[in-house]
């Protein structure tokens, strides 16, 4: 039930949120908005407002949403609009120049990508969480040994943009292999001594499920030395299950000694499905329990997780260069959607890879079992989906009508009703191909799991 109501009320904002860029710039070019629609189908709730008394709706069906603006070719004169006078003709959006139509249709995407500029900022803000990219251990004859890679060198910087952590050194390494075959990454060996490594990323394979990219690499991240104290443990996990508390300090797990938060993970990792005995300190008490870890499935190899958290270091950015960040994230997880989508086409990616609405409910589902930040996080990179996705050049997206009025930039005519409509078909064609595909994967993946 979670699982589906924070589907709707992410799909609900996100719609909002786009329509909204198109209905606030069509005011700002001064066009007539008929209807501000969020959702198709029969209307739950509907009111008008405004001097045009624009006509607001919510919906049944929440997977999308318009807004209908007065326009000549659909213009019934023995049905006028609610308050129509002849000079709003000059109001339609048909007659408006072709500037003003593009930065109508232009301003839905802008303003999904823009809410996840703003999202990225605030999670910025609050600190984020992840490990220093400090080299561990690196795996004999892989991809980072053969590029000279060595323990406990730091990475500054992978083609000359700064990474702060390993997570951001993961995307960035992800992003890089879409354009190119290897990457140049300088690191900080000891105090001062600056090195340049030429990384190859042939080795990251993109139809691979769960792609652990450090693994694929050959990297182990340095492990700080946190006392092994659970902070956080998740709802509904094998942790709770098993009736491990916020606070507890684990001592042993099946009669071998922790005192650190990595040597405990690294049990966990290694034993998907077996239960543990795990004696932990809980206020003054030693209490002991039994856990079996969950297998997770990651680069093909099957490893174990229980959901729980240790405090761990945050990085503190100021405001603007929590913004200046926020941009950059923003940006590239934007070319990366770009590209991914770019490799579908041409085939050098699988279309197994493609996702429909129950994967992203179930990635909704889980990111709100997790917490607000982590649910704000998703909400945040499906809104960069729906705007790249809305850019396409397929008619009946916001991006083919963008296409249409670059021709008619170029050849100073509009393009032919009779184009338009073939264009429609077409991109219904189109669209309807990659919903079948998207939930024909998204069925197989819940019948294999």
């Amino acid at each position: 039930m979670l699982t589906l109501l924070a589907f709707i009320f992410t799909i609900g904002i996100l719609v909002t949120v786009h329509e909204y860029g198109h209905f606030q710039v069509a005011k700002w070019c001064n066009v007539r908005v008929l209807k501000f629609s969020i959702g198709f189908g029969q209307p739950l709730w509907r009111k008008k407002a405004g001097r045009d008394q624009t006509e607001f709706i919510i919906a049944a069906i929440p997977l999308g949403g318009y807004v209908k603006m007065l326009d000549e070719r659909e213009f019934d004169e023995a049905n006028p609009p609610t308050g129509y006078r002849e000079t709003d003709l000059q109001r339609a959006f048909n007659r408006q120049s072709v500037f003003k139509r593009i930065a109508i249709v232009l301003a839905g995407p802008l303003a999904n990508l823009l809410l996840a500029v703003l999202i990225y900022w605030g999670i910025i803000l609050t600190g984020i969480t992840g490990l220093k990219p400090t080299i561990g251990s690196v795996v004999a004859e892989s991809p980072a040994a053969v590029a000279g890679f060595k323990a406990n060198e730091t990475i500054q910087k992978i083609n000359g943009k700064a990474v702060d952590s390993w997570q951001e050194a993961s995307w960035a390494f992800l992003n890089e292999s879409l354009k190119d075959e290897s990457v140049l990454v300088e690191v900080l060996s000891g105090s001062s001594t600056r090195l340049i490594h030429e990384l190859s990323l042939a080795s990251i394979d993109f139809d691979k499920a769960n792609l652990d990219v450090l693994n694929v690499l050959g990297f182990t991240a340095a492990q700080p030395e946190i006392a092994a104290q659970i902070t956080e443990v998740e709802k509904g996990s094998p942790a709770e299950l098993a009736g491990l508390k916020a606070g507890d300090v684990v001592l042993q797990v099946n009669h071998e000694k922790v005192i650190f938060w990595h040597q405990f993970t690294q049990m966990i990792r290694d034993n998907p499905l077996k239960p543990l005995q795990i004696i932990v300190l809980r206020n003054t008490k030693e209490l002991n329990l039994t856990v079996t870890p969950e297998a997770k499935m990651i680069s093909g190899n099957k490893i174990g997780l229980i959901g729980v958290r240790a405090k761990e270091s945050k990085i503190h950015y100021t405001p603007l260069a929590a913004l200046m960040k926020a941009g950059g994230t923003t940006w590239d997880t934007s070319l990366l959607s770009l590209r991914l989508m770019g490799k579908l086409v041409t085939g050098q990616l699988s279309l197994k890879n493609m996702s429909g609405p129950v994967t992203i409910a179930n990635a909704v589902g889980e990111s709100a079992n997790r917490g607000l930040k982590q649910f704000i996080g998703i909400l945040a990179y499906i809104s960069i989906s729906i705007g790249i996705m809305n850019l396409l050049p397929i008619p009946v997206l916001d991006g083919g009508h963008l296409m249409y009025y670059m021709v008619e930039i170029l050849t100073g005519k509009p393009v032919s009703e009779a184009t338009m409509m073939i264009g429609q078909k077409i991109g219904i064609f189109l669209l309807g191909l990659m919903m079948v595909i998207a939930f024909y994967n998204d069925i197989t993946r819940l019948i294999t799991g």
